[in-house]
This record gives C-alpha cells, structure tokens and sequence, in this order.
C-alpha cells in the first residue's frame, strides 16, 4: 500500500483545484456562446445573457444554417483540415522514418535535419511565401492552404524522436522478411506509433481548423474563404453584407446572435474529435520528446 504525507495530499488537492479553475475557464466562454445564440435580441442586445439562455429561440442558428455562403466556408474549412492532415501526415511519416536512420544507413542525415532545424528557426516570412504561391499558380485554390503548411519540423521532430524510440530488432525481422522502407514505415512502424500519430493528427487539424489568416491572403473571393476567415470577417470586421448574412433578418435577430451561433458551430467539428484523440494525446508528447 502507498502511503501518501500530508503534504502530498494537500499539494495533490491544490492541483486538482488549479486544474478545476483552468477548465471553468476554458469551458465556461464556450458555454455562454451557447447560450447567446439561443437567446432573444433583446437579451443579447441587452448583454444580460450569462450561461442560461433568456427567451430561447433557434431564429439564429435558422438564419446561419440558411446562409449558403457559411455552409461554403464550412464544407471548405472540412476540405481543408481533410486533405491537409492527411499530406500534412504523410509527409512526416516519410521524413521522420528516413531522419531516424543513423549516419552509417542515411549519410548525410545531419545535414538534412541541421536543415529542417533551421527552417523551423528562421521562416522566409511573408512576402516571399506570397510571391511563391502566387508565382506557382495556387492563388484562389485550395491548395494554397495546404501546401505552404505541409510540412510542421516539430511535428517531424516529435515523430522522429518516436521511431528512435522503437525497438531496432522490429525493422530488423520485417527486412530480413523481405519487407521494404514503405512497407516497414506503414505495417509496422505506424500501428506501433498510434500515440504519436494521434498527437499530429490533432495538432495538424486544429492548425488548419483554426487559421484563418492564409485564407485572406490567398484567396481573394469571399465565397472562396474558409470557415475560420468567413468568420473572421463577421465577428472582426463585422461585414454583413458580403457574406451573404440577411440584413433584413437582423432586425428579427441580434447580430451578436448569429456571430455566437456561427462561432459555436465552428467550434464543434474539433470538440467532438478531440475525445476519440485525448487517450493518446499526452502519452504521444511524453514518448515522443524522451529521446533526441
């Protein structure tokens, strides 16, 4: 039986406290966002709304889910977070299997990762990303969102550190079966990485998700915009009209209502994959960074 001191358990309940307080705060925004949405214009108008909804009405989520223009952005914004996380991840995979090789089986491997080190650190910027998305012909296509960000260095780097981790003798019996890289990457490599791919997959989905930058950048249609810039232009700039929102149903609604239930929506796509993910998510950070 453990024995657990007094101060243990008192710096234990501490701990739980502080950990309860953190997620009142991160929960509790979400919540009265709910609660917004589903409350009258007056209330909302009125800024009276808490966390209990006042009058409850659906007149706002009526009027998002009716806008063509969002279900645009959102089924873009879901292209978007798809098609990404899955280059996003094979890309990884492929250059944290080839990184996690020693110098006697990869020459050069010291060069290759000093150069994605460097590139982590030192990021061309702005400007130049823009001329080369332009140069390429990716303007107002949805690849301009996904390439520039194909490959994360600490996404590698966590992997990477993974696949060092690895028992060497698995790698060893499935060459000396006749395997090759690809099929040694993919049917035994990966199934015994889960933790770490779990990790980032989430960490490259709520990346995607939640940028809304690249968006405005690189698409100069609003009817082109992802979810998180479509909303960036309702809640930020607060241009109704060129996103399709009915200002005649504005006099019926508040517009804080339709932002809250915009919001909202947008933020139950990563809220309901989180759980499926969260088993593995803090034992894929630990694994992953034991081992440089």
């Amino acid at each position: 039986m453990r024995y657990y001191s007094k101060s243990y358990k008192t710096f234990q309940s501490i701990n739980y406290i502080l950990i309860a307080l953190l997620s009142l705060a991160c929960i509790l925004p979400l919540i009265h966002i709910f609660a917004v949405s589903l409350s009258s214009k007056d209330a909302a108008t009125a800024n009276i709304v808490n966390f209990f909804p006042i009058d409850l009405t659906f007149a706002a989520y009526k009027e998002t889910l009716g806008n063509d223009n969002f279900l645009r952005a959102l089924s873009i914004g879901f292209q978007r977070t798809v098609l990404g996380t899955l280059l996003s991840l094979a890309v990884t995979m492929m250059a944290a299997y080839s990184l996690s090789k020693d110098n006697f089986r990869f020459r050069g491997r010291n060069v290759y990762s000093w150069y994605f080190i460097v590139i982590m650190l030192f990021h061309g910027g702005l400007i130049p990303t823009y001329l080369v998305v332009s140069g390429t012909g990716l303007m107002d296509s949805i690849w301009a969102l996904i390439i520039p960000s194909a490959v994360n260095v600490w996404n590698m780097i966590l992997m990477l550190n993974f696949f060092r981790n690895l028992p060497p003798e698995l790698e060893e019996a499935a060459l000396i079966d006749g395997a090759g890289h690809f099929r040694t990457l993919f049917s035994i490599f990966i199934p015994v990485s889960m933790p770490s791919v779990a990790t980032i997959i989430l960490f490259t989905m709520v990346m995607h998700w939640n940028s809304w930058f690249d968006g405005i950048i690189y698409m100069t249609k609003i009817h082109d915009y992802p979810l998180a810039s479509f909303l960036h232009t309702i809640v930020v700039k607060e241009n109704f009209t060129e996103v399709g929102v009915d200002l005649a149903a504005l006099n019926q609604i508040s517009n804080r209502t339709v932002k809250a239930s915009q919001i909202f929506i947008g933020s139950l796509p990563i809220l309901l994959v989180y759980p499926f993910l969260q088993k593995y998510f803090v034992k894929g950070i630990v694994l992953g960074s034991v081992k440089g």
